[in-house]
Parts: C-alpha cells; structure tokens; sequence
C-alpha cells in the first residue's frame, strides 16, 4: 500500500498505538524513542523521517496547558506543601514520560501519510 491509499485518521490511530501507518501490523518504535529504520511487515522505510522536535512541544502543549491546570483545582491541604510539590511533580514527569513516545509515534505518522519536509522518501536520501 501506498500513502496515498491510507487515510490520515488510519495513519495517525496506528502510528498512536505503536504500530507501522501503512500496514499496522509492524512495529513502529524499537525502544522508548528510536524508531525502526523499516517496517519488518511491509518493509516501509521509516529511518528518514524527523520527529525530533515535535513530540517535545506537544508533550509540553498537552502537560503545560491541560493537565496542570488541574492541579490548581485539586486541594491538598491536607498534607505539607512539600509533599504536594514533590507528589504533582512525579505525577506531571510520568505524565509527560508517557505523552513523549505517543506524540512522537503520532508525527512519524502523520510526517509518513502526509510526506511532510520531515520525510525524505528513500530515493532521495540515497541519491544525497
């Protein structure tokens, strides 16, 4: 399958749940944040595409301005300001721990389906 056959809602739901956008059945991520350089399903190549930068700004985005927020509305005077800080601090860094590897499957993604300027199709990068 080509790009061009799969839509960007199916691209960005497989990419999200870590599977390859054109066929959903390889892997997309080898570790925490590297991605595979091919598909091991279909064999779609996936090491050119950048993500690098945008999956730290929508980390921030989504952590910064709709999960913090919350923690205004939440009263914890119960317990010593120190160990409120310490608590929300740990909850906010595993959100965020959580939201970067998914944000940067959703760019790959969308980078892959759209050939954004973050995606180098393979017979350019080996022609450079």
């Amino acid at each position: 399958m080509s790009h061009t056959e799969i839509d960007l809602k199916t691209a960005a739901r497989r990419a999200l749940l870590g599977r390859c956008p054109c066929c959903g059945k390889g892997k997309l991520m080898r570790s925490y944040l590297k991605q595979v350089e091919i598909c091991s399903a279909c064999g779609e190549s996936f090491g050119q595409i950048r993500a690098d930068d945008a999956a730290p700004w929508l980390t921030i985005i989504l952590v910064g301005h709709v999960f913090l927020p919350f923690a205004f509305m939440v009263n914890l005077d119960w317990m010593p300001t120190w160990a409120a800080m310490v608590s929300l601090s740990a909850l906010f860094v595993g959100i965020s721990l959580a939201i970067l590897p998914r944000a940067k499957m959703l760019f790959i993604g969308v980078l892959w389906q759209t050939r954004a300027p973050g995606y180098k199709p393979v017979e350019l990068v080996e022609t450079i």
